[in-house]
């Protein structure tokens, strides 16, 4: 029988448990694509490829020469390019696309947040009082903030940013969630955080840092998701073996 082959956009841990169950799969031909962004990326139990597809043309350059029966976006919720790249070459060539994400974060009561569109705004956010700021917003978005050097930062990241994008007073830890509740608390007072910047990427994982701050007192800036193409989209690994079982895919 044909395989069904069927394109991974990963990067997330929604990616990893999806391969991680069609690994067990052996009449589905999948392959995780992971965008090289981490130095050293945790890799699937299935076929996998690292970088870029030059766009909407590469894309469909790829779709075509590997005959993709469809794809499973599961990229950040902030990987906005690649999600509109995704859409365009499936919407191009009538292939099927679904979007496995995980739910936004939602401001409870005690939360403090202050929510903005994007980076440039956050940055705007902070004032011009000197602060001491966590970071959790990525190495690719700390450049913006150099631009307001008065702030001391607490970044924390996978992999070390540039030194040429760092603003001139960073402390810099390296580490992959999860991360516990207890220990964000003890890292905010510790280095007497006063506010906190990061994105609405939802999920379980790095959520304890606004337990934290919801703790403490400290107000969140909350950069929002950016705006997508229209999409189907699911939450649940489930939902999405759905997808791939009872969606017309033609192997």
């Amino acid at each position: 029988m044909t395989s069904k082959r069927i394109l991974i956009l990963g990067g997330t841990s929604e990616a990893m448990a999806l391969a991680r169950a069609l690994s067990a799969r052996p009449e589905i031909d999948a392959v995780l694509s992971l965008a090289g962004r981490t130095g050293h990326p945790v890799l699937p139990p299935i076929a996998h490829r690292i970088g870029g597809f030059g766009g909407v043309e590469g894309l469909v350059a790829y779709l075509k020469d590997n005959a993709v029966s469809a794809i499973i976006d599961a990229t950040h919720p902030f990987a906005a390019q690649m999600t509109r790249n995704a859409a365009q070459a499936c919407e191009t060539l009538g292939v099927p696309r679904l979007v496995f994400t995980r739910p936004a974060w939602q401001a409870g009561d005690g939360d403090h947040w202050i929510n903005v569109a994007d980076t440039e705004a956050a940055v705007d956010a902070l004032g011009e009082a000197p602060r001491k700021v966590f970071l959790t917003v990525g190495r690719l978005s700390l450049p913006a903030f150099r631009r307001a050097p008065q702030h001391h930062y607490l970044m924390r990241s996978i992999d070390a940013p540039d030194l040429a994008d760092r603003p001139p007073k960073l402390d810099l830890i390296l580490a992959r969630g999860p991360f516990d509740g207890a220990a964000e608390r003890d890292l905010m007072k510790a280095h007497r955080v006063d506010v906190i910047v990061t994105k609405n990427s939802g999920g379980s994982a790095t959520d304890a840092k606004l337990a934290a701050a919801r703790d403490l007192g400290l107000p969140v800036i909350m950069i929002d998701r950016p705006i997508m193409p229209d999409s189907r989209i699911v939450y649940d690994l489930d939902n999405v073996m759905d997808f791939i079982n009872t969606h017309r895919i033609a192997p």
